[in-house]
């Protein structure tokens, strides 16, 4: 990707220093495995985008925090196995602050210093009513100010550029995201991005409260038939009408699902990069093959 001369040295550097560089970041996501033969997956997707050097890498909590204790475990091996940076999911999602400070600590033990700190969905999906723990925190910027208490500890975010499903309004989420700021927040990653206007609109409005707070977009390369709906299923934001009909379109010829998947995910990190995007966040749901394709052509343009 960028070779030692382009790209500032990362294991000295802060992922906020490397989004404010002008070089955009790429960085991946990851979910722990719930069986051997999903965890040998995962390592070879992990080695094989290893390769492209990333500015970091994320494992995610399940939903509802249900494998708190793999993404603890798989996010460590990353850590201490692997050349990668990695940023550890938190939600507040069934802890106590007792518990979210163990947690932290067990990252901590590990060499992480880098935390995703999320509210999380509730464990009935996104229409599910939210309930915090009895013990606990309710929103994402107390665990912001937490995590952030606790070391010396860089802490991302979400945003949500077509607004949280709990949200009145786009400038509610735009209020939101500043308080996380304030509590310590030193960058963003969306949801998935389907839709690049509402990415943009949403930077646009917190660049004119004065808030300096990078966002990266959140990416994926569609590639089966029905992968969009389930994925806005689980968290409750909007698919884009373009997006839904290109894919349509391919009906359940997987090939062309995937084609097509990847092609939009090729235009809109093109798009997002000559908006001035910090970066690009791919999700890649455990496999490599389909970000790498994405990459590739977006190197050959020299975008990255």
């Amino acid at each position: 990707m960028w070779s030692p001369r382009e790209r500032p040295d990362q294991q000295n550097a802060s992922i906020p220093s490397l989004l404010n560089t002008g070089a955009p970041t790429v960085s991946f996501e990851f979910m722990p495995p719930r069986s051997e033969r999903a965890e040998a997956v995962l390592w070879n997707s992990v080695r094989r985008l290893e390769q492209l050097r990333p500015t970091f890498v994320s494992v995610t909590y399940g939903a509802g925090g249900s494998t708190r204790d793999r993404t603890v475990r798989i996010t460590g091996r990353i850590e201490q196995e692997t050349t990668l940076r990695t940023v550890a999911h938190l939600t507040c999602v069934g802890s106590s602050v007792a518990q979210l400070r163990s947690v932290v600590g067990a990252y901590a033990a590990v060499g992480i210093r880098n935390v995703l700190a999320l509210r999380g969905d509730p464990p009935g999906g996104p229409s599910s009513p939210w309930e915090a723990h009895p013990e606990g925190l309710d929103h994402a910027d107390r665990l912001v100010a937490l995590v952030r208490s606790l070391g010396d500890f860089t802490v991302g975010v979400a945003a949500f550029p077509d607004k949280h499903p709990e949200s009145a309004s786009l400038d509610d989420d735009v209020d939101t995201l500043i308080r996380k700021a304030d509590a310590g927040a030193a960058f963003a990653i969306t949801q998935m991005v389907t839709d690049v206007d509402a990415y943009l609109r949403l930077r646009d409005r917190l660049s004119r409260r004065g808030c300096r707070m990078p966002v990266i977009p959140g990416l994926l390369p569609v590639t089966a038939p029905g992968q969009l709906q389930r994925l806005t299923e689980l968290n409750g934001q909007p698919l884009a009408a373009d997006v839904m009909r290109r894919i349509a379109e391919a009906g359940d010829d997987v090939d062309a699902v995937r084609r097509e998947g990847i092609a939009i995910c090729t235009e809109h990190s093109e798009r997002l990069l000559r908006e001035g995007a910090p970066g690009l966040h791919f999700m890649t749901m455990n496999k490599s093959t389909a970000t790498l394709e994405v990459f590739a052509t977006l190197r050959e343009l020299g975008l990255v």
